[in-house]
């Protein structure tokens, strides 16, 4: 009896001793799970209160001589205080995961709102040149629309029809953006040329409001290493922006400095400068928040998504850059990018001349569509160019029209991406595998609405000679064409 009586009295020991640790582990995840410094005194006590009974335990076990109630009731208690913590620590953890669900609802609905902000200026901005659209539309049909109300309808269809293109890519940007898919590529840019090029781009419209546009590079370094697509981006997003908001008569400024160089990276600062409306120091703080409006009656005649500084802000910060603005009311705002750039050695200039430039006409073009308005349309584009064209509704036509045809007789294959039957990529790898090696070079461009930089390295990687994104866009086709078969011919 002697001997089971001392057992209960050690193991009793043993069980509050784990039970002095298992509270104190207790306590240190109350104490992160919140502010208790108000209840800390309160944390503390039962520690001291299970320690005095733990050393009651070690009194009476190696000091007294405890009896069968004794042992029993300590043994007990200590049974009792572990049930009692365990119970405790079931209730904490189901207290945290309530928490947590409370923060993922949080989450949910702070989505759904977004989601439903989303929708709501999607809906307003879509729509508006979409009005604009089917409106023009419906007045140029009109039986008695004269020749030159047909021409103006017609400009402004197409005016509209460019601004749901910007909303639509804005939109794809900051989706990638958010996803991040948003990669940058670094090459070999000459920063002179980036800002006379983005001058050059808004200058027409910028003097149709009267408003002067000026540009200065004071840089010693102006070759470096960057992705010039998204450095252009940023620039245009600036640009566009600062003549949205300036009023007839103003000016508008961009200006590249070159602040320090060490001759392996150069620290280059870029400002945007306008006489426009400005903004108040409230919008400010939410100037780079998608779909962030400022909301006033000048404002809110201008189109615009919200969306061009906020991916230009993701820009900057994805090249390790910083921007900031300065702005008032009725004086204007000015932007500021401060950004470093790997130094790169100058590249020769290629000039373009006309003369060099090779002439389609007669030349032979398959085009591999399974729509068939884009079917047409870019059949009455390329015959206007003076190819002679043939059209094949899938990439097993294609490859079947390709494989039965002579060596020179298809200049260039314009090939679709997303067709039933075979894709523009699997029917591009299998013209690749022809055995006639003529046949098997034959130059193919992707025509597609798979417009980003991962589709274009797609097209790549399968034997694609170029990309043409969709719509169409008669310039940057012509130029790829262009070059495409001026590589051909070399």
């Amino acid at each position: 009896m002697g001997f089971f009586i001392y057992l209960m009295i050690y193991a009793g020991s043993a069980l509050m001793a784990y039970n002095v640790y298992r509270y104190i582990c207790f306590s240190r995840d109350i104490r992160k799970h919140g502010n208790w410094d108000e209840e800390q005194r309160f944390l503390h006590l039962p520690i001291w209160l299970l320690i005095m009974f733990f050393i009651g335990y070690l009194v009476v076990g190696f000091f007294g001589k405890p009896d069968l109630v004794m042992a029993g009731i300590l043994f007990g208690g200590s049974i009792f205080v572990f049930l009692m913590l365990l119970f405790m620590r079931r209730t904490f953890d189901r207290i945290q995961e309530n928490e947590q669900l409370e923060v993922r609802l949080s989450a949910a609905e702070e989505a759904s709102k977004a989601k439903t902000f989303f929708l709501s200026n999607m809906s307003h901005d879509i729509r508006t040149p979409l009005n604009a659209i089917i409106g023009y539309t419906t007045l140029a049909n009109q039986e008695n629309a004269t020749y030159e109300e047909k021409s103006e309808y017609i400009d402004k269809i197409d005016m509209a029809s460019r601004q749901l293109l910007d909303i639509v890519n804005d939109v794809l940007d900051m989706s990638r953006i958010e996803s991040g898919k948003f990669s940058l590529e670094p090459t070999c840019v000459n920063l002179e040329n980036c800002v006379q090029e983005a001058c050059d781009l808004v200058r027409i419209q910028l003097e149709a409001k009267k408003i002067e546009l000026s540009a200065s590079c004071m840089v010693s370094h102006k070759w470096v290493q960057c992705d010039k697509v998204m450095l252009d981006r940023a620039l245009m997003n600036l640009l566009c922006n600062a003549g949205k908001f300036t009023e007839e008569n103003g000016s508008v400024s961009l200006q590249l400095t070159e602040r320090t160089s060490d001759g392996e990276t150069g620290s280059y600062e870029i400002r945007v400068k306008d006489t426009g409306i400005g903004m108040s120091s409230e919008f400010v703080e939410r100037l780079f928040v998608p779909f962030e409006r400022e909301r006033t009656s000048t404002v809110s005649r201008i189109q615009g998504t919200g969306l061009g500084l906020a991916i230009t802000k993701n820009i900057v910060d994805m090249m390790g850059g910083n921007i900031t603005v300065q702005t008032e009311k009725g004086k204007g705002t000015e932007f500021t990018i401060t950004v470093d750039f790997p130094l790169a050695e100058p590249e020769e200039e290629i000039c373009s001349n006309v003369e060099d430039e090779i002439s389609f006409e007669g030349m032979r073009a398959l085009l591999v569509e399974d729509n068939m308005v884009n079917m047409e349309i870019a059949q009455m584009l390329l015959d206007q160019a003076g190819f002679l064209i043939e059209t094949a509704e899938n990439g097993e036509i294609a490859l079947e029209m390709t494989a039965a045809s002579e060596h020179g007789y298809y200049d260039v294959i314009l090939m679709d991406i997303q067709m039933p039957v075979m894709d523009g990529y699997m029917a591009t790898q299998a013209i690749r595998s022809l055995p006639d090696a003529g046949l098997a070079s034959i130059p193919i461009i992707a025509m597609t609405a798979n417009a980003f930089q991962e589709d274009k390295k797609k097209a790549e990687e399968v034997g694609m000679n170029g990309h043409i994104t969709k719509p169409l866009d008669i310039p940057s086709m012509k130029a790829t064409l262009q070059q495409v078969l001026k590589n051909a011919a070399q």
